[in-house]
């Protein structure tokens, strides 16, 4: 049994140590990290699934990102341990942010993956959204938060300025 919760900003190394063991060495090097670079995450939209011992069963973070003049959220990493893969978790951590992203007042959520995987929460794939290279433009896909949130929207997907 996982229970899901905030990630809190003392969980970020055992969040990564999961990552790190679910994906491939040199995942920062991938183009949605520079994205990423020195952006802070959601933090309400950042989720860890920890099992009765305290564990870390999954993890699942989203970050801000512009798509031409729109703003959008980027999902991703999301990673599942494998000893608990296979359990829905994967799919819980999904489900539970986009709820929590559209109470939020957010539009529109992002991603860099696998279409027959997302299709069955909803994701489509984008046209005219263009990630940074390499990036296959078969894997950009888009979930709606509210009504039409991707109408229009297009153009190339960029760091979210900072305030200050």
């Amino acid at each position: 049994m996982f229970t899901l919760a905030q990630e809190l900003p003392q969980d970020w190394w055992e969040v990564e140590a999961l990552y790190d063991s679910c994906f491939a060495p040199g995942r920062t090097l991938l183009s949605s990290y520079r994205l990423r670079d020195d952006v802070p995450p959601v933090p309400e939209l950042c989720v860890l699934a920890r099992d009765e011992s305290g564990m870390i069963g999954g993890a699942i973070r989203y970050w801000p990102v512009m798509v031409g003049d729109w703003p959008a959220l980027l999902l991703g990493p999301v990673a599942v341990h494998p000893t608990a893969q296979g359990e829905g978790l994967g799919g819980a951590l999904v489900r539970e942010t986009l709820a929590r992203a559209g109470e939020l007042g957010h539009d529109r959520v992002l991603l860099v993956g696998d279409a027959p995987y997302y299709k069955r929460f909803g994701f489509e794939h984008l046209e005219g959204v263009e990630m940074p290279p390499p990036t296959n433009p078969d894997r950009v896909l888009g979930y709606a938060l509210t009504p039409g949130a991707w109408n229009g929207v297009q153009g190339e997907v960029t760091r979210m300025p900072q305030k200050g």
